[in-house]
C-alpha cells in the first residue's frame, strides 16, 4: 500500500498541538460520538449512526438449492523460489456484469505471473535458457496455495439490520473526511461506523512511537470491528486505511461481505522509507509545516482553489501533531501484506481511483485489480487523492451501486428434450 514520502503530506496542519483526550471508558456523547477505550488509556473517538426507525429484518436465509448470489472461488497461487508468483484463476469470476462503463475491468486473465522480489543471491547468476546456452530448468515451487470455496454475495440495502458500513481514514486524516459519505448513507438507512485512528481527530495521542505501528493500529481496528460488526459488514478505506481493511478482510472472511478501496495503491508489503523527510526531528518537521501543507494541497487535490482550502480546514479534518506524523510514517511496516496476501482474498472489492492523484499512480490500482480475485476498478477523471471530498456525489453513487450489486446466477443447463416416440410396425 501507500508508503514513504507520499502519504506523509497529510500533515497539512502539522504545527497543531497533540490531541488531548484522557483515558475514558466507552461512553456515548450527546453529539453522536462514542469514545471507546480499546486498551487502558488508549481511547478512540467513533462515529456510530444508523436509521432512526426500526431497521428492516435481514433477508431470509436462502434454501440449499438457491443459486442467487452464489460464487465459486477457485484459484491456485504458486510462489516459486526464484521470486515469481503465478496466480491461476480456475473458476468463473463475476467481473463483467458490474458497473458497466469505459473505466470498468473486463474478464480476468486465466493466469497472471508477476515478480515478487529479487531473491537473495540471485545477482550474477546465468539465466536458464539465456545466452549461456544452458537448458531451461524446471522451476520448483516454494509453496502452493489452493483456494476452493463458495461465497454468497448479496445486495446490501439500507435499513437492513445485518449490514454495517465501516469507514477507515488514512494518515493525517480523521473521520471528518467521510462527512459526505456518512450523511448520505445514514439518510439511506445504513448503519455506519467511522473511527479516528490513534493520534488523529479526537482520539487519544500517546507520546510513544510504538503506539503508531501498523500492528498497533490494526489491533485498534480489530477491536472496533468486533464491537460493531454484524453478519454482513462492508469495509471502506482510504489510502493507508485500505491496509487495515485488507487486514480485517483477511482475518474475518466470513464477516466481511464487501470491501471498497479508495486510492489505496498496489498490493505490496508495507516498509517505511529510509530516505524520507519524515525521518527528520519533530522540531524540524514543525518548522516545515507550511511548506508541507502547500505541497499536500498541490498533490492531494486536482484543483487548489478556495473550496479545496476550506475542505482542509473544516472539522479539523487534518489535525495531527508532528510527533504523531513522524511515528505513523516510521511505523508503516507490514511485510505480510504482499501480493500473496492480497491474492488470497475472496471478498469482492471495488477500487476507486482519482486520475489526478499524484500520491498513488493509477498503475498501482490496476495492479491491485489484477491480483485480487473479485475486483472492479472505477476511475474518476475529476478527482485526485482526496476524491471523496472533491467528488462526493460521484463517489457516493459508485459506493451505493456496489453495495446493491450481486452477481448474476450461473446459467442453467437446458433440459434435454424427451426421446422421440418409436413408431410401431
Amino acid at each position: 500500500m501507500l508508503t514513504g514520502v507520499t502519504e506523509g503530506f497529510f500533515c497539512c496542519l502539522l504545527g497543531t498541538p497533540a490531541n488531548a483526550v484522557g483515558p475514558l471508558e466507552s461512553v456515548e456523547s450527546s453529539d453522536g460520538y462514542t469514545f471507546v477505550e480499546v486498551k487502558p488509556g488508549r481511547v478512540l473517538r467513533v462515529k456510530h449512526a444508523g436509521p432512526a426507525a426500526d431497521p428492516s429484518p435481514p433477508p431470509p436465509e436462502s434454501s440449499p438449492g438457491d443459486k442467487a448470489g452464489l460464487v465459486r472461488c477457485q484459484r491456485r497461487i504458486t510462489v516459486y523460489r526464484s521470486g515469481r508468483l503465478l496466480v491461476e484463476n480456475l473458476g468463473r469470476a463475476p467481473r463483467a456484469d458490474l458497473l458497466q462503463g469505459p473505466s470498468g475491468v473486463g474478464d480476468p486473465p486465466a493466469a497472471l505471473e508477476v515478480e515478487l522480489a529479487e531473491p537473495p543471491g540471485a545477482e550474477g547468476r546465468a539465466t536458464p535458457g539465456g545466452p549461456s546456452g544452458r537448458r531451461r530448468r524446471t522451476r520448483r515451487p516454494k509453496r502452493t496455495i489452493h483456494i476452493d470455496c463458495e461465497k454468497r454475495i448479496t445486495s446490501c440495502k439500507g435499513a437492513q439490520a445485518d449490514v454495517v458500513l465501516f469507514f477507515i481514514h488514512g494518515v493525517g486524516g480523521s473521520l471528518a473526511i467521510w462527512r459526505e459519505q456518512l450523511d448520505f448513507f445514514v439518510r439511506l438507512g445504513y448503519e455506519v461506523v467511522a473511527p479516528d485512528l490513534a493520534g488523529h481527530g479526537a482520539s487519544s495521542a500517546p507520546q510513544v512511537a510504538a503506539a503508531y505501528t501498523f500492528y498497533a493500529l490494526a489491533e485498534d481496528m480489530r477491536t472496533i470491528f468486533k464491537r460493531y460488526a454484524k453478519k454482513r459488514n462492508v469495509l471502506i478505506g482510504h489510502s493507508y486505511g485500505v491496509s487495515f481493511c485488507t487486514f480485517l478482510a483477511h482475518e474475518y472472511p466470513d464477516l466481511v461481505h464487501k470491501v471498497i478501496m479508495i486510492n489505496g495503491g498496489g498490493p505490496t508489503a508495507l516498509e517505511p522509507s529510509i530516505c524520507s523527510i519524515f525521518n527528520m526531528p519533530t522540531c524540524v518537521l514543525r518548522c516545515l509545516s507550511p511548506c508541507l501543507a502547500w505541497s499536500f494541497l498541490k498533490a492531494g487535490f486536482a484543483r487548489q482553489g478556495a473550496k479545496e482550502k476550506q475542505l482542509l480546514k473544516e472539522g479539523n479534518a487534518f489535525n495531527v501533531s508532528s510527533f504523531v506524523l513522524r511515528a505513523m510514517m516510521s511505523g508503516q511496516y507490514w511485510p505480510e501484506g504482499d501480493e500473496v496476501y492480497h491474492a488470497e482474498l475472496t471478498v469482492p472489492v471495488l477500487l476507486v481511483h482519482g486520475m489526478h492523484d499524484k500520491f498513488v499512480p493509477v498503475e498501482e490500482d490496476q495492479r491491485m485489480a489484477e491480483i485480487l480475485l473479485l475486483a472492479f476498478l472505477k476511475l474518476i477523471d475529476e478527482g485526485s487523492h482526496m476524491v471523496m471530498l472533491e467528488c462526493p456525489e460521484t463517489v457516493n453513487t459508485l459506493l451505493h451501486e456496489f453495495l446493491l450489486w450481486e452477481p448474476e446466477p450461473p446459467p442453467q443447463a437446458l433440459p434435454e428434450p424427451p426421446p422421440a416416440p418409436t413408431k410401431e410396425k
